[in-house]
């Protein structure tokens, strides 16, 4: 009975079982890639020190103390700091090849004898081949934003790591922005800003979730087909 329940489902049905039955178990990590990364979460100032007793002096460094070269810069962990991003990037390649090839052999039968019957146009050879192939890639992307992100670690050799996320709910989904780098403090200005142009090991992700990205990528049974396609 179990037999002629599993034949008795048409073809078709049994070929759309057997596709989503692939492509189901790759749904809910396809949902988890499209959350934000965790990681970039704001870093909070180190504690104040306990106050000290009372000793009659003026002058305390530990009250909010800044030099006048200094002023009021991002410097310690916890404080804000904005990354203007500037990233522009234009690459192009391309790939041109060509290659010919060409060969021949005669032989020319005696006037006389035995063999004098041969044909000399039947005994010549040719061979030729060829091949031309060309290649041609060009990519552009930019981004222009502002982000503000605050000091993870400060270093002995006055660098800084730096992190932080934007998020933007939007009525169509959601949007974020996210930036973590090292930069070096003395390339932050007045107005506590550095250009993206100048972080070392800089990651920036910008990605988003809701109706407007499903709508632009590919529906899973095309995937499917697109996969096992061999055109």
């Amino acid at each position: 009975m179990r037999r002629l329940l599993r034949t008795s489902l048409p073809c078709p049905l049994l070929a759309v079982a057997a596709v989503v039955a692939l492509v189901a178990p790759a749904t809910p990590a396809l949902a988890r890639r499209q959350q934000p990364p965790s990681g970039f979460e704001a870093t909070l100032p180190e504690p104040a020190p306990a106050p000290r007793p009372a000793d009659g002096s003026i002058f305390n460094a530990s009250a909010g103390y800044a030099s006048l070269y200094e002023g009021l810069r991002a410097r310690a962990v916890g404080d804000p700091l904005t990354i203007v991003l500037v990233e522009s990037t234009t690459a192009a390649k391309a790939v041109s090849s060509k290659s010919a090839k060409n060969g021949g052999a005669s032989i020319t039968p005696p006037t006389a004898g035995p063999l004098s019957f041969l044909n000399p146009n039947a005994l010549k050879a040719s061979s030729e081949s060829s091949f031309n192939g060309q290649g041609t890639a060009a990519q552009t992307s930019s981004l222009s934003a502002s982000l503000s992100v605050t000091i993870a670690e400060v270093r002995p050799n006055g660098t800084a790591l730096v992190r932080g996320e934007k998020r933007m709910l939007i009525s169509q989904g959601n949007e974020w922005i996210q930036f973590s780098g090292i930069v070096r403090l003395a390339d932050v200005d007045q107005l506590n800003r550095i250009a993206s142009t100048q972080v070392a090991d800089a990651r920036i992700e910008y990605s988003g979730k809701g109706a407007l990205q499903r709508t632009s990528r590919q529906g899973w049974l095309g995937q499917f087909f697109n996969m096992i396609s061999p055109f």
